[in-house]
């Protein structure tokens, strides 16, 4: 399911802060976009936050994650500061040109 991929794929190891804050940042939106619309918010989190907590100690990524959905609970809602990552070029077309065989 989502919530296991999403913790999976925050789960590498060591990192700056800024770089777990930017995957967690990303995490959590990719968990939130997969939400039932029906579903009770506080106990998806508290869900979450019993799968994702035992891989806190080790991934600076789960660890901002868990913080993100804590945050997430605060009464009165605040806004949360999320952002996504800047968009950057790869290569382009000459890039394309560059990895083709040679005939």
């Amino acid at each position: 399911m989502i919530l296991e991929l999403t913790i999976r794929q925050l789960d590498v190891g060591p990192l700056p802060a800024q770089e777990a804050d930017r995957m967690a940042q990303l995490g959590y939106m990719q968990w939130l976009g997969a939400l039932n619309g029906r579903a009770n918010y506080h106990r998806e989190v508290q869900h979450a936050l019993e799968l994702a907590d035992p891989f806190a100690e080790v991934s600076p990524a789960v660890a901002a994650f868990c913080d993100l959905l804590r945050a997430s609970l605060h009464m009165p809602p605040q806004p949360l500061t999320l952002t996504l990552p800047p968009r950057t070029r790869r290569g382009g077309a000459a890039a394309r040109r560059s990895r083709r065989m040679p005939q």
